[in-house]
C-alpha cells in the first residue's frame, strides 16, 4: 500500500461538478492499493497516517498528529501511485491491485483510521474526481507499507 500525504488547510473532492467530500485542516491522503496488501498493511498505514506528527505545536515544531489538532483525513483512492514508468512514455498500471480488491482494502483502511480516532472523508472509488487542496507548508510525505520494516 502506498500513500501520498499532504498537510492541508482545506481539501475537497468533486465528481461530475458536484462536491462529494470536504475537509478543513487535516490530511489529504492519496492511497494506492497493491494486489498483495493485507490486514497488516491496512493497520500499519492507518496507525502511521493518523499518528504522524505533521502539525505544529506552540513552538512551531511539527509535533502534533491530525487527531491531536482535531483535523480530518480525506482519503482518495489513486491506483496511479503504482505506475510503472521504466519503459516508454506511457505508464503501466499492472502492479496496482484489481478494483474489487482495492475497494475492499480501502474500506478496511477507512474503518481502521476511524478506530484510531480519525474523522475520515472519502473520494469516490473508481470515479473521475476533481481534487482541490490548499497544501499547508507545503508538507508532503510518501509512505509505502512494504518498506515499513
Amino acid at each position: 500500500m502506498r500513500a501520498l500525504i499532504q498537510r492541508v488547510s482545506g481539501a475537497s473532492v468533486s465528481v461530475d461538478g458536484k462536491m462529494i467530500s470536504i475537509i478543513n485542516r487535516g490530511l489529504l491522503v492519496f492511497v494506492g492499493i497493491g494486489p498483495m496488501d493485507d490486514e497488516q498493511d491496512v493497520q500499519w498505514m492507518a496507525r502511521k497516517v493518523v499518528q504522524m506528527r505533521l502539525f505544529s505545536d506552540e513552538q512551531g515544531k511539527m509535533n502534533r498528529s491530525v487527531i491531536e489538532i482535531g483535523g480530518a483525513v480525506l482519503l482518495v483512492s489513486q491506483f496511479t501511485l503504482f505506475a510503472s514508468t521504466k519503459k516508454g512514455n506511457r505508464p503501466g498500471f499492472a502492479a496496482a491491485g484489481p478494483p474489487e480488491v482495492a475497494r475492499a482494502v480501502l474500506q478496511r483502511l477507512e474503518d481502521a483510521m476511524n478506530k484510531e480516532g480519525a474523522e475520515v472523508a472519502l473520494g469516490q472509488f473508481g470515479a473521475h474526481m476533481q481534487v482541490e487542496l490548499i497544501n499547508d507548508g507545503p508538507v508532503t510525505i510518501w509512505l509505502d507499507s512494504r518498506m515499513s520494516e
